[in-house]
């Protein structure tokens, strides 16, 4: 099993560290999103580990080797970084071709990833008239054209119109089921939510996370339930007896912190008291994510005042 292993990596640009002492690991047989603000250090920790930057100190090695070590590469890590990379002038089929030879992979290989990607259709075309969707679609079939047992993909989601969201995402689930590491950068947390099932998150260049993603969000987020009734007097009685923290809102609803909804539906029950509406609300990535890099933001507007 292959693993991405990066060991006390810093990596400095003059007097700018874009990243300071970095180390964790990605995992065979999981997706892991790989998070931080614009800034953090994602795209230069991918370059490091893909030998398109060398560390200032510090090792990023891929199954216990340099990339730069391995022979035929993209047998072993597929890599997506810009979308924009391939030669406009070629066809989206002859990129591939161009690739698959300097890497002696079989031709069948271009048009298997042709249709897994959806590009067949697309394939005798210049690369210059895709859509930036059509473009991450390439990117993604170059990524696969060696049947890696690694793939790092950079914002895959870019571009991609709703049909092309779901796919990427079953994709990635299934690259996972079938054993191999793949790392995933992104900026939507709600994408990422949906597929990664461990998460690495960076800030201003040093780890912040190396974690489950749920565990990552049950230690951020406090677990609310929702509630609402025609009685909030009698509402607020009950709640103030057991000490637990409630918060009326402007339409109607409360919110109860640190509470399940089975012992808050216990508790108005036992008072008589009507409920109109109970649910729990479920923590985000969103929520954890933005607590743990409030302060870590390097590039954030002011907010609008009202």
């Amino acid at each position: 099993m292959t693993s991405i292993d990066v060991q006390d990596v810093t990596k400095e640009y003059g007097a700018r560290r874009a990243v300071d002492h970095l180390t964790f690991s990605v995992r065979p047989g999981r997706v892991t999103g790989f998070l931080g603000p614009n800034g953090a250090g994602k795209s230069t920790t991918m370059r490091l580990v893909l030998g398109l930057d060398r560390p200032t100190s510090g090792t990023a090695t891929i199954g216990g080797r340099a990339y730069a070590s391995l022979p035929e590469p993209l047998r072993h890590v597929g890599a997506l970084l810009d979308a924009q990379a391939a030669h406009g002038s070629r066809t989206g089929r002859d990129h591939l071709r161009a690739l698959a030879v300097s890497n002696r992979l079989p031709r069948r290989r271009v048009e298997e990833v042709l249709e897994q990607t959806g590009l067949a259709a697309a394939a005798g075309r210049r690369v210059r008239t895709y859509s930036l969707g059509m473009r991450q679609r390439l990117g993604i079939a170059a990524a696969l054209l060696g049947d890696p047992e690694v793939v790092l993909l950079d914002e895959p989601s870019n571009g991609l119109d709703p049909e092309g969201i779901v796919w990427i995402r079953e994709l990635l689930r299934q690259l996972a089921r079938e054993g191999r590491t793949v790392l995933v950068s992104s900026h939507l947390m709600n994408e990422t939510a949906s597929f990664a099932d461990h998460l690495v998150v960076l800030g201003r260049g040093r780890l912040l996370a190396d974690t489950p993603m749920r565990d990552f969000i049950h230690a951020r987020v406090r677990p609310r339930v929702r509630i609402r009734t025609t009685d909030a007097d009698a509402l607020h009685r009950a709640l103030a007896r057991r000490a637990l923290d409630a918060v009326p809102h402007a339409d109607g609803y409360w919110t109860v912190a640190h509470a399940r909804v089975e012992d808050v539906g216990r508790l108005a029950s036992e008072a008589g008291v009507p409920v109109l509406e109970l649910t729990a609300e479920e923590a985000t990535l969103e929520q954890a994510y933005l607590d743990l890099t409030a302060a870590e933001t390097e590039f954030a507007a002011q907010p609008q005042e009202a």
